[in-house]
């Protein structure tokens, strides 16, 4: 009985270890194009199950940031973990939504072979997706309200369309920490709000969910935390620790009065 209880305390004892892991490490990054430096010494620590928002202004290196860590682009230095361990063994557990502009189009494939590709990691050298990966990507475009649209060419769809299927395909990765590039550009009211409702649906399940955002005035309501990024790391915390006057004036400069005066408007005026 007493090795039962002390094996039982070992395992919770490892279990609660795991859970203190950052789902994200990132340290010393720095990232060159043409030997033009574009991000500078970036440490980065993402607790696990938190919903991340990453802002700044035009050509603060956030895209190039989200690709850096998924390895798309090289860094000139530094490293990155996906709990605790290098990126390269950590892959399957990183889901990535890109750009949409980013994407082509009309490349003549349908919505559900779309979400199809995000299975793909765990189907195995030589296996085609089977019944049991339809049923799940039947489930994951349910999930965006898309399923009726499974077999409509994805170039005879609107950009909000587009994105939610490209989150449905994230969905289908079945992945811990999802890294999203500007998500909620393009689309209407009514899918950036079903975005919103999602990405904390996925957050309360445990995921960690790392958004590239331009939208100041709306940051603050989505986020648990926010990264303020101008090329390098100007603030990193709960949102409602570094969502202030002195730490933005930081991040956007003499842009930042603009972007106040404008969310001070739709807050006034109730828009």
């Amino acid at each position: 009985m007493h090795e039962f209880d002390q094996a039982e305390s070992d395992a919770l004892a490892r279990s609660e270890a795991e859970e203190r892991v950052p789902a994200l490490e990132v340290h010393d990054l720095t990232v060159a194009y043409h030997k033009r430096p574009v991000l500078y010494g970036i440490d980065l620590s993402v607790p696990q199950g938190k919903l991340v928002g990453v802002v700044g202004p035009n050509g603060a290196g956030k895209s190039t940031l989200i690709k850096a860590i998924m390895g798309v682009i090289d860094e000139s230095s530094g490293w990155v973990k996906v709990f605790g361990k290098p990126v390269k063994d950590g892959l399957r557990r990183l889901g990535y939504v890109p750009q949409r502009e980013s994407v082509d189009w009309d490349f003549p494939v349908n919505v559900m072979d779309v979400v199809l590709m995000g299975c793909y990691g765990n189907l195995g050298l030589f296996r085609r997706p089977g019944k049991a990966d339809r049923e799940k990507a039947r489930e994951c475009l349910e999930k965006v309200h898309m399923l009726p649209f499974a077999n409509r060419q994805i170039a005879n769809l609107s950009g909000g369309q587009q994105q939610r299927v490209f989150l449905a395909r994230a969905l289908a990765q079945e992945s811990d920490v999802y890294l999203m590039d500007e998500p909620f550009a393009g689309v209407d009211a009514a899918t950036e709000s079903a975005i919103v409702t999602l990405l904390r649906e996925m957050r309360d399940a445990g995921k960690t969910v790392i958004v590239v955002h331009h939208d100041l005035s709306s940051a603050r309501e989505y986020f648990d935390m926010l990264l303020l990024l101008n090329m390098r790391v100007v603030a990193f915390g709960p949102t409602k620790e570094v969502f202030n006057n002195e730490l933005l004036q930081k991040t956007y400069g003499g842009r930042l009065t603009v972007l106040t005066e404008v969310a001070e408007t739709v807050r006034r005026e109730g828009l």
